[in-house]
């Protein structure tokens, strides 16, 4: 209980072998601490408890809860690369929202799912603070969001193309530039693997457990 408590992560047995739970939900924080009131998921908490996980002879396989309205993208990032990194089964179940940073880390798993009534938030990348408008500033820009486009059409089977399309939509949202796509254009579109519930994710990884040598 003190474990789900602190970082909102469980070990259960199951006749397919350990399953760890990890759930990452809010904003993902990163280098600056956010308010109290604001939930979050703290990177310093999850980057070493993947390698854990990784690590650790008893846990057979990773399911990653996902509730998230986005957060620091470096953090996010680093997160994603980890769980991409991993060779034991991982899974992601999307509910509620995945939004922006969300998307990486939604698709960073060997199978991703998304429950029907979940919502996906696809925009470019924002900065906070002082943007200083020289030339280097928007490249920047730009290179950031390479690194997700790339991330993300890596590591699903959306087109470049697409992805982009829905990004830089200026007809869904108001005031704003970007898409909400939910459950099943989720995985029309080849973002998701999958519309799917948490008995479907469990029976994902019990199979892919069972025929992990």
């Amino acid at each position: 209980m003190e474990e789900i408590k602190e970082l909102g992560s469980s070990s259960a047995q199951s006749a397919a072998g350990t399953i760890h739970c990890l759930t990452i939900v809010g904003q993902v924080e990163g280098h600056q601490i956010l308010p109290e009131d604001t939930k979050t998921t703290k990177y310093e908490h999850i980057m070493p408890l993947l390698a854990a996980v990784e690590e650790s002879e008893e846990i057979k396989g990773l399911l990653i809860l996902l509730n998230t309205v986005g957060g620091d993208v470096e953090a996010g990032l680093g997160i994603a690369e980890l769980i991409a990194g991993m060779k034991k089964p991982t899974v992601s179940l999307i509910l509620g929202g995945g939004h922006s940073i969300g998307v990486p880390l939604a698709v960073a798993a060997k199978h991703s799912l998304i429950a029907p009534s979940a919502a996906m938030t696809i925009h470019p990348v924002r900065l906070n603070g002082v943007v200083i408008g020289v030339p280097q500033t928007y490249n920047y820009f730009a290179r950031i969001q390479e690194r997700i486009v790339g991330f993300v059409t890596g590591h699903s089977n959306v087109s470049r193309e697409k992805y982009t399309e829905l990004m830089m939509a200026t007809d869904e949202l108001a005031n704003d530039v970007g898409s909400v796509i939910y459950g099943e254009e989720a995985v029309h579109c080849g973002l998701i693997d999958g519309i799917g519930t948490l008995s479907d994710a469990l029976d994902w990884l019990h199979e892919q457990i069972k025929n992990t040598p």
